[in-house]
């Protein structure tokens, strides 16, 4: 049997601008209802970096010391190896920031962080498992989302609905808005590869003859973003998966003795 709910806004979404974006409003007083079609937070390969300009809302907020509590590594001063030379990319200390330096943060704890304060305001709720799969419309006013939930439908009325589920926008698609996009000429091969004690400290990444390699330091295993020219996926399958793990060896010869584990 369908439900039905009232709201002043609901946000689809559950991703670093809808929860935060839930935050702000409950913290107004305006009543809003997020949801999340997954049933926690957990995706690999997202984006971990807190920059010192997203840190310093933190601290605006209120949220600074407890959020620094949170496992993360602070990272003052960014490094590349460009053709086998150390070459200085970013440094944080002089911003006129409380946080001269970049937090690493898996975005998971970023949004369990986030949501635990966001349900401290009465007004603020957030349903997992809740995927909007269309719009109500009275003539052609939006009134609304209907979402798949794990007890059936659900109808949410609201004053106002905001997408941020992401590049796929079922919100965008249902509204007919049109979308505008950038082109992007290069995509990344997202990987992870263990990490030995004595690897070099965090970097940037390696750049060579025009590519890139990208490690993210995660605790016990690095998360590599490999940098290829768009649309050049089918090239490097074509070529192998040993060719690969040559060319992340020849990016960081030190991940030699484990290139293997990428093995599919």
């Amino acid at each position: 049997m369908d439900e039905k709910l009232q709201t002043r806004c609901v946000i689809a979404g559950g991703g670093p601008a809808g929860i935060m974006a839930g935050y702000l409003l409950a913290r107004a007083g305006v009543p809003v209802i997020v949801l999340e079609k997954h049933a926690d937070f957990f995706r690999d390969f997202r984006g971990d970096t807190i920059h010192p300009s997203s840190l310093e809302l933190m601290y605006e907020l209120g949220l600074l010391d407890e959020f620094l509590k949170q496992p993360h590594q602070e990272v003052r001063q960014l490094r590349a190896f460009v053709n086998g030379h150390v070459v200085p990319i970013a440094d944080f200390t002089k911003l006129p920031t409380h946080c001269k330096f970049i937090a690493f943060m898996p975005q998971w704890d970023f949004l369990n962080f986030l949501s635990a304060h966001a349900r401290a305001f009465p007004s603020f709720q957030l349903l997992m498992q809740h995927e909007v799969v269309n719009l109500t419309f009275d003539q052609q006013r939006v009134t609304g989302v209907r979402a798949k939930t794990p007890r059936g439908e659900l109808e949410i009325r609201a004053d106002l609905i905001i997408g941020a589920d992401g590049r796929h926008s079922i919100i965008q698609r249902c509204a007919g808005l049109e979308r505008q996009e950038f082109g992007v000429a290069i995509d990344v091969l997202w990987m992870q590869i263990s990490k030995k004690k004595d690897d070099p400290q965090q970097t940037l990444g390696f750049f060579q003859q025009g590519k890139l390699l990208v490690l993210l330091d995660r605790g016990d295993y690095w998360q590599c973003g490999f940098v290829i020219p768009k649309g050049g996926f089918d090239a490097i399958k074509a070529r192998g998966l040993q060719q690969l793990q040559n060319d992340i060896v020849s990016f960081a010869a030190f991940l030699r003795d484990r290139v293997a584990e990428l093995d599919d």
